[in-house]
């Protein structure tokens, strides 16, 4: 399959701080890679370098075939739809679900720009999509966490972007809302619409449907390929310098990390 993503030899600083060491990657169309590492792995800055942020200072980033510069990186963003942490968010704040939504859309049309019934409808598309329809009226501030982030997934949707980026999705909610989210990324991926580049630390937040698993560790990338070769005792014992066991039961894979239980089921036959 095609190359999506193709980032060559590429380093990053912010200030005095070298926050990836010479990575390359490429990630193929339709793929849904889960990037996962310990904390300051350098994973959230892989998703700045593919959304055009990140100071680079050597190595080439090509997105959709394109090298990205600063004269077409708008051009690139408005293809790409990115999904933060869940955050909180003042309660007195009095933007609607709906016009949080339609952000994406302006993403799109620019502020000035003229707002059309295709735009409209984009955005009630989205807002069903998540299951959040029977909230476009109502405050963000009076959502819950698991509310707020289905907010943040339609308003990326709403973009109609080719590739999703998720940073960290499921971090501050509670295991239900961590549940919901994952499986409405799941059911995303299904529609086969989409390249989804999904970053965790936490391995029983790796998505079923992951594809692809790349590892980082110190602002480098240390292995990547197939989930079902990259979810192993020994590679994850050495990412994390911390004895890891992986057990199947019932074809899902459970890892144990001293008083830790996680799993995940791993599936997909494609390569990073």
């Amino acid at each position: 399959m095609s190359k999506l993503i193709s980032i060559k030899n590429v380093s990053v600083s912010f200030r005095d701080h070298i926050a990836l060491h010479n990575i390359s990657i490429d990630i193929r169309k339709g793929a849904f890679v889960s990037v996962i590492g310990p904390n300051g792995a350098g994973k959230t800055t892989l998703l700045t370098v593919i959304n055009g942020l990140g100071r680079i200072l050597s190595g080439t980033v090509e997105v959709f075939g394109r090298k990205a510069r600063p004269l077409n990186i708008n051009k690139i963003r408005k293809r790409i739809g990115y999904v933060p942490q869940q955050m909180a968010v003042d309660p007195r704040s009095p933007v609607s679900v709906k016009e949080a939504v339609s952000i994406g859309r302006f993403g799109i049309i620019g502020l000035l720009g003229k707002w059309t019934d295709s735009d409209e409808q984009k955005v009630e598309n989205a807002l069903d999509k998540v299951g959040i329809s029977r909230l476009s009226e109502k405050p963000v501030g009076h959502l819950s966490g698991g509310e707020h982030q289905k907010v943040s997934i339609a308003r990326a949707l709403a973009q109609e972007p080719e590739i999703i980026l998720f940073d960290e999705p499921t971090s501050n909610l509670d295991p239900k809302a961590q549940n919901d989210i994952i499986k409405l990324i799941e059911r995303i991926y299904s529609e086969k619409k989409y390249t989804i580049i999904f970053v965790t630390h936490i391995l029983s937040h790796i998505p079923h449907s992951c594809t692809d698993v790349v590892l980082m560790k110190k602002g480098r990338i240390v292995k990547s390929g197939n989930a079902d070769d990259m979810l192993e005792q020994k590679i994850l014992s050495e990412l994390y310098d911390f004895p890891m066991q992986v057990s199947i039961v019932h074809g899902k894979k459970h890892f144990h990390a001293g008083h830790f239980h996680t799993g995940h089921s791993g599936r997909g036959d494609g390569n990073v």
